[in-house]
């Protein structure tokens, strides 16, 4: 069975068809650019644009870059803030004509890792981390998912982690390797010492260049880059929402 999977992002809107049996993508993965403003309405019409161009009908799975329950966004770090208190699944079901299900996006990657990825029948606790435009927080124990973990936020000496450690300031700063390693560094000893997890697999599109600063990072806790990289989020997304669907379908 093939689902249509959306990660939106805050620079960019991307899509792909993915087998649910095998987690590999099953079309060519479109990229949009996100708008600016990020306001529900015009990050709708680029999500109607995507999935028109895939010519695709049936239930859509997304991942957002905020806290979502039962469909509502509740927090917005990296889009605009009219996405508060906005269905999100309602606003792009009407506007697209298809079923959504949208869930966290950090959420989305950790799922997909732990289903398809590097995270495949690990026991234990698993912190899945997506370094991009901030820092996604995505925590499972013994294949389940805890949702909504804003652990991006979390204040490091007055501010937040992802000011510190996301690859948007190694980006920003010109960092060298060694110095962000430093910063994420930090950052992990202290989510060690809160959860204690059994592995931390580091994603988003940085971890393709993990042997540049995976040597850098002193953990007592195992680190592995995600399988899945960027696409994780994508390919998490589709499965959720065919788990929604199976449930729903009679």
């Amino acid at each position: 069975m093939n689902i249509l999977g959306i990660d939106i992002g805050g620079s960019g809107i991307k899509g792909a068809l993915v087998d649910i049996e095998t987690g590999q993508f099953a079309s060519e993965r479109i990229r949009l650019v996100t708008p600016d403003p990020s306001t529900p309405d015009a990050v709708a019409k680029v999500v109607k644009t995507l999935v028109e161009k895939m010519a695709y009908q049936g239930p859509v799975g997304a991942g957002f870059p905020g806290v979502i329950q039962h469909g509502i966004c509740f927090t917005a770090a990296n889009v605009d803030e009219k996405w508060i208190n906005t269905n999100a699944e309602k606003m792009f079901s009407e506007k697209t004509g298809n079923p959504f299900t949208v869930i966290n996006d950090a959420d989305a990657a950790g799922l997909a890792e732990v289903r398809y990825g590097a995270a495949r029948d690990v026991n234990g606790v698993v912190l899945v981390l997506t370094l991009g435009t901030g820092i996604g927080t995505a925590i499972i124990n013994d294949g389940v998912l805890l949702p909504n973990l804003e652990f991006g936020h979390l204040k490091i000496r007055e501010k937040d982690a992802e000011k510190r450690a996301s690859a948007a300031v190694k980006a920003k700063k010109k960092l060298s390797w060694k110095e962000w390693a430093a910063a994420l560094e930090e950052y992990l000893l202290i989510m060690e010492n809160l959860f204690w997890p059994d592995l931390i697999i580091i994603g988003g599109g940085i971890s393709r260049n993990h042997a540049k600063y995976f040597g850098y990072l002193n953990t007592r806790t195992k680190i592995v880059p995600a399988q899945l990289y960027n696409q994780a989020g994508i390919i998490g997304a589709a499965y959720f929402a065919s788990l929604t669907h199976a449930q729903s379908t009679p």
